[in-house]
């Protein structure tokens, strides 16, 4: 199955972020799966101010995974970053299960410009 990691790191240095990925990454690897690609969208505004951890952030890191791998091994991610004190937000989604729907989808995430966006209407 293939999944997508979008996760939000604590705004500073970005060998946690590395770290954090990395983590992540021997995971998938571990467990005979496949990484498809990191994508790096640096620090960001969050759209409200999040409390984790007893500690109040406006700012985030964001990066994205995309994964191969079995159900089991998004769980023991989920599990691993959630006990991270580093970690702001994450949300694992399936993008799905079938080589007909996901042997197109490269490992690189776009960045969606509203420039882009509105040149194209």
């Amino acid at each position: 199955m293939l999944y997508e990691l979008i996760a939000i790191v604590r705004p500073g240095s970005l060998n946690e972020v590395r770290d954090i990925a990395r983590n992540a990454g021997s995971l998938v690897l571990r467990s005979g799966g496949v990484i498809r690609g990191y994508t790096n969208w640096g620090v960001f505004r969050l759209p409200k101010t999040t409390t984790k951890h007893q500690a109040r952030y406006t700012e985030g890191h964001h990066f994205i995974m995309r994964f191969d791998s079995a159900a089991p091994v998004q769980l023991g991610i989920r599990r691993q970053l959630s006990l991270d004190p580093r970690m702001i937000r994450f949300s694992v989604v399936k993008l799905g299960e079938k080589l007909e729907e996901i042997k197109d989808i490269t490992g690189e995430v776009e960045w969606n410009d509203r420039k882009d966006l509105t040149s194209s209407i």
